[in-house]
């Protein structure tokens, strides 16, 4: 291995010198400092993370909380983990990743031992138990996630109340009166988690304005659910003709079930999915469907948590706009 002392002789410099490149903490002039970042690059030196913590105070380390439950859709978490994980290497950090449902315990756990530098907190509820503990911490933090109170905290997330409102004005715009919303399990709504709770709120409050009648029935997902989940809507609502579904388990379960009842979509029945593309356009039939935007998500949670590392910083909500993309699944409402 390259030591630091072979970087400062090839440099022609101190390994002070090179200690302070390394660290910033003092200035060094701007030829000094090419001149040792060269030789670091043609010597491939890397400087040992334990001695680099030391010497910073950091670890140069991200942990990312994620609770990975049987009821969530994990492909999805999973991008926005490899985003955050990609990202943050650009900007020299690692990530660890918290994959218990051990809550403000395994927060305690990393902020007490110094195992990171800043936190990613993800499956974020309304009311999630892990945010007072976050607010008392001086540790940087991200919520990718929008509980109830946002107040001095910062978050990013898809906009999920516009999502619902967009899925409400596609459906009403081809005519359709009666829709009914499939979600995702009822633990999810139990535990009144963010995304899901905001979804309703906006499809809810944007068909009361537009006239059309909603009926939501959570479903675990699977075929033998998804076949009891229906059967109740028609029984309930036989004039439905629309459905937003919110629950990739549940997607194609639902388009076989149509199918079977000889309802074609989009003909007698219209699907609007949220969901990931690939998801919606490997379906049986195309779906018009919000896309999960998992990528901008965890890059743009990983740049907000480093401009905090960096000082500058500041608590904010961004909320990335919804966008509907039309295909096979939607269309007129039958009379």
């Amino acid at each position: 291995m390259v030591t630091l002392a072979e970087v400062a002789q090839h440099a022609g410099v101190s390994a002070s010198t090179v200690s302070y490149v390394l660290s910033g903490k003092r200035s060094i002039s701007a030829g000094t400092r090419l001149r040792v970042e060269r030789s670091i690059q043609e010597l491939g030196y890397h400087p040992n993370a334990g001695a680099r913590a030391l010497a910073s105070s950091r670890s140069n380390i991200i942990a990312l909380m994620i609770p990975l439950r049987t009821d969530m859709y994990v492909p999805v978490m999973m991008e926005i983990a490899i985003a955050v994980a990609t990202t943050a290497r650009v900007h020299g950090y690692d990530v660890l990743l918290l994959t218990g449902e051990e809550g403000p315990d395994a927060m305690r756990r990393v902020t007490g031992s110094g195992l990171a530098d800043a936190m990613i907190l993800m499956d974020v509820e309304l009311d999630d138990e892990r945010l007072p503990l976050l607010r008392e911490t001086d540790q940087p933090s991200v919520l990718i996630g929008l509980p109830a109170d946002t107040t001095g905290l910062t978050c990013v997330d898809l906009d999920f109340g516009a999502t619902g409102a967009l899925c409400a004005e596609h459906l009403a715009l081809l005519g359709h009166r009666d829709i009914a919303v499939i979600g995702e399990a009822p633990a999810v709504y139990e535990r009144h988690t963010g995304f899901a709770e905001r979804t309703l709120d906006g499809l809810r409050s944007r068909s009361r304005e537009l006239g059309l009648r909603v009926l939501h029935r959570p479903c675990e997902g699977g075929y033998d659910a998804m076949a009891v989940t229906l059967a109740r809507i028609l029984d309930e609502r036989p004039g439905t003709t629309g459905f937003v579904v919110q629950n990739e388990s549940a997607v194609e379960p639902l388009l076989a079930l149509l199918r079977q009842q000889g309802r074609a979509v989009p003909e007698d029945m219209s699907v609007i999915a949220i969901c990931p593309d690939q998801v919606a356009v490997q379906a049986s039939v195309r779906l018009t469907s919000v896309a999960i935007p998992a990528q901008e998500m965890g890059r743009q949670a990983v740049e907000q948590l480093i401009a905090k590392l960096d000082g500058h910083g500041k608590d904010e909500v961004i909320l990335l706009a919804p966008e509907l993309t039309v295909r096979a699944s939607t269309g007129p409402a039958a009379s």
